[in-house]
């Protein structure tokens, strides 16, 4: 390697230039003559003006630094009608029993939230399970015979009960102390003259 071979990484900068033919030169990037072009020309913008005319947004309260939940999904809903027609009587019905015999679909890689509703008639009985039920849907499933298990079983509440604190015990009376006698050797110092 010679060392007139040697090439910079970075190139030398180039230098402004100044006149007509440069791309800073003149006015400088102020373009022409006028207001513009002077020191100091800062205008106040117009679109403040609009700006403060539109109406502040209200409403949200101490709820403002919440995050508005958009995507909620709501339940998948199924009638009366299709399980009359899906199922045979005694069958039992779960979220993941409606996604394999297709009368639900997945919905983003997961099985969703399931609702009967009471749209048709059911002469069969069916063991649901899991699902959220209407009143009109439950009182026919239960005419027709059928039972229906809560979303989530009520789980017996524990109840934790505090001991009692021991009672604290009554202060004793406390005997006076009773002074010891001087012995001889000790006098009183002397007074002073």
């Amino acid at each position: 390697m010679q060392i007139n071979s040697l090439t910079r990484v970075h190139p030398n900068k180039k230098r402004m230039t100044v006149a007509r033919g440069g791309k800073r030169g003149k006015t400088s990037g102020r373009g022409g003559k006028g207001q513009s072009a002077r020191a100091g020309n800062k205008r106040r913008p117009e679109w403040r003006d609009i700006i403060k005319k539109l109406p502040k947004l209200r409403g949200r309260g101490k709820n403002s630094n919440k995050t508005v939940v958009t995507n909620v999904q709501k339940p998948a809903i199924v009638n009366l009608g299709a399980l009359q027609g899906a199922f045979k009587a005694g069958a039992s019905i779960t979220p993941a029993i409606l996604v394999e015999s297709g009368v639900v679909s997945i919905w983003s890689g997961k099985i969703p939230r399931i609702k009967i509703l009471g749209d048709g008639e059911l002469t069969i009985a069916l063991k649901i399970s899991g699902c959220d039920v209407s009143e009109t849907a439950k009182a026919q499933i239960m005419k027709a015979g059928g039972t229906i298990e809560p979303v989530r079983p009520e789980v017996e509440e524990k109840v934790f009960v505090q001991a009692p604190k021991p009672a604290a015990k009554a202060a004793e009376p406390k005997a006076p102390k009773a002074k010891a006698p001087k012995a001889a050797s000790e006098k009183k110092p002397a007074p002073k003259k």
